[in-house]
């Protein structure tokens, strides 16, 4: 008999009934009118968060010269006006296994921007994409991320990080590796900084971008190549023009040469050179808001809506997520806590937990995307994400994901219970990780699933693929020959050690949903231990509850087992969530 998992038993189901503008000059595109407001052009953040694979042969160093044969051999190869290529002729293209081409589409479809498009709304990738947004995905292999700065409270930091662990000196062959370690006790870029990252990326390559899409015509020099409004269009998977409050605006709709196109009739294409002029104008001056808002908020307040909130210590009932402008709902700096957030606490359609320790936070909302990063000894339960979940730097985390994917980036010691309709990929330098099935459930969650389009009847948790355990869209130099070396993968669960999550009713007083089980299917080893768990937690409850002893005895068997539990309440932890479920 285990008295701990007993005691985990009783705890969980304890928990589960306990609850009830500015000044800044407009852009070149948008004359600013007292009725419109300046319209800024902006990275797509989602390509280069969610969208990027290290997988070195289809990563290109040479601009355009290497993928222009291949674009104009997969359009040979693609299906009629829709463009469209498969995984079978993107292997081929690429000299990769049909895995990695699978990869590829599966990839694209998470992190493109119409929702609308086949590969999207398909159900496996057999659909293929299009050749254009292909070129786009290939070309942003490049990239590399901008470094984590150092945190702004390393005191803090320190409080709540091991200075040292098992594995510092692990490989030591490969060094540059415990820096990429290191960044995880540090904060990540802010929005700005990233956006003037991606911005300069894009401000450099971009004359080689469009001519990923522009055609030739007759004429000598650059004017031979033209860009039609359909192919500027794929230039949506990495820019857009629009503000916070308001819709994202095409880019045929913003360009001054297509804007008053008549849709009955085809635009003419216009000169290429055209386009890159009109789109660096616009870069540059967006590139100098950034400067002047930074320069801002460093001299002076700003408002609520451009300031990075750490929050610490406190309670799920005292604090609010600090959404950025135009990017996702954070919520940063949790210790020592519980922390919730509901439907109608999350901005937007993304959410990042930052440098969070020793909590459990609950995000129990329809999402397109979730990252976790920089987090150790808390569990994170993600509600519903409908594109792509991504988990980086964590140390000793558990993680509970509903999801359409996920990835895993160098972590160690952390646990996933995973319901994801696609495999999970690794990266990086990852070490002693474990997935499971998932394992919970609140009221809402069928719901939240549905609308997000995960389907609870494909769990691919335990398929696990590891990639690279170098990452190349990194800005660290490493020794030859690591990158072919792959990252270490993960180990299933034992079933013996597989237990239920049981959130607390945090719906209480508001809408309520009709979710009552944990609706991705159980495996039978994983079901069949659940259930001997059950059986055996009900026999020890008869058994002291028919025991044949005097009152005396009974008092100490009740005291007995009160001192057990209140024991593996402070060694596991738990008894910070019964005190925030109390304040509640």
């Amino acid at each position: 008999f285990d008295l701990s998992h007993f005691l985990n038993l009783i705890f969980r189901q304890f928990t589960h009934k306990a609850m009830p503008e500015s000044d800044e000059q407009p852009p070149p595109s948008t004359p600013s009118t007292a009725s419109t407001p300046p319209v800024y052009i902006h990275p797509r953040r989602e390509p280069f968060e969610h969208g990027l694979l290290p997988i070195p042969k289809l990563i290109f160093t040479d601009g355009a010269q290497t993928l222009i044969p291949i674009r104009d051999k997969l359009l040979s190869l693609s299906s009629g006006s829709t463009h469209r290529v498969n995984f079978e002729a993107i292997a081929e293209a690429f000299q990769i296994s049909h895995d990695h081409a699978r990869l590829v589409i599966e990839t694209i479809a998470s992190v493109l921007h119409s929702d609308s498009d086949p590969s999207v709304t398909a159900k496996t990738s057999e659909i293929g994409v299009n050749v254009f947004d292909l070129m786009m995905f290939l070309y942003i292999q490049s990239y590399k991320r901008l470094l984590p700065k150092g945190h702004k409270d390393s005191a803090a930091v320190a409080d709540v990080w091991p200075s040292t662990s098992a594995f510092d000196g692990f490989l030591s062959a490969l060094s540059p590796l415990q820096l990429v370690r290191s960044n995880s006790r540090r904060s990540m870029p802010s929005q700005a900084d990233e956006e003037a990252h991606q911005l300069s990326y894009l401000q450099k390559h971009l004359g080689n971008i469009l001519s990923l899409l522009a055609e030739s015509v007759e004429g000598d020099g650059e004017e031979s190549l033209v860009l039609s409004m359909e192919k500027l269009e794929h230039l949506g998977f990495l820019i857009y023009f629009g503000e916070k409050g308001s819709e994202r605006i095409p880019l045929s709709q913003n360009a001054p040469f297509f804007a008053n196109s008549d849709p009955e009739m085809p635009a003419v294409p216009v000169p290429a050179a055209q386009v890159h002029d009109w789109l660096i104008e616009n870069i540059a001056s967006a590139l100098t808001r950034i400067t002047e808002r930074a320069s801002a908020k460093e001299n002076g307040p700003t408002s609520a809506s451009d300031q990075d909130v750490p929050m610490a210590d406190v309670s799920a009932s005292s604090v609010k997520s600090a959404p950025g402008p135009r990017g996702p709902s954070s919520i940063e700096g949790i210790s020592k806590s519980s922390y919730v957030r509901l439907p109608n606490d999350i901005k937007g359609s993304s959410v990042k937990v930052i440098n969070c320790h020793e909590s459990v936070i609950y995000i129990l909302a329809p999402l397109k995307y979730a990252t976790v990063y920089g987090c150790s000894d808390a569990t994170i339960v993600l509600g519903a994400v409908g594109k792509a979940v991504r988990i980086e730097h964590c140390e000793r985390v558990h993680v509970i994901a509903a999801a359409k994917r996920i990835c895993i980036a160098n972590c160690r010691e952390c646990v996933f219970f995973l319901g994801v309709n696609q495999t999970p990929l690794l990266v990086g330098d990852n070490h002693k990780l474990q997935v499971a099935p998932y394992n919970t459930f609140y009221s809402l969650l069928e719901e939240h699933l549905k609308q997000v389009g995960v389907d609870p009847t494909i769990n691919r948790w335990d398929a696990p693929v590891a990639l690279g355990v170098v990452d190349p869209h990194d800005s660290l130099s490493h020794p030859a020959g690591v990158s072919d070396v792959q990252t270490e993968s993960a180990s299933p669960v034992d079933p013996d050690q597989f237990t239920n999550f049981l959130i607390p009713n945090w719906f209480e007083g508001q809408q309520s949903g009709s979710t009552k089980d944990n609706p991705f299917p159980l495996p039978e080893a994983y079901l069949a231990s659940q259930q001997r768990n059950l059986k055996n937690l009900e026999e020890t409850k008869n058994s002291l509850k028919d025991s044949d002893l005097d009152e005396s005895r009974k008092r100490e068997v009740a005291a007995a087992l009160h001192v057990c539990f209140k024991d593996w309440l402070y060694a596991s932890g738990n008894i910070r969530q019964l005190y925030c479920l109390q304040g509640e």
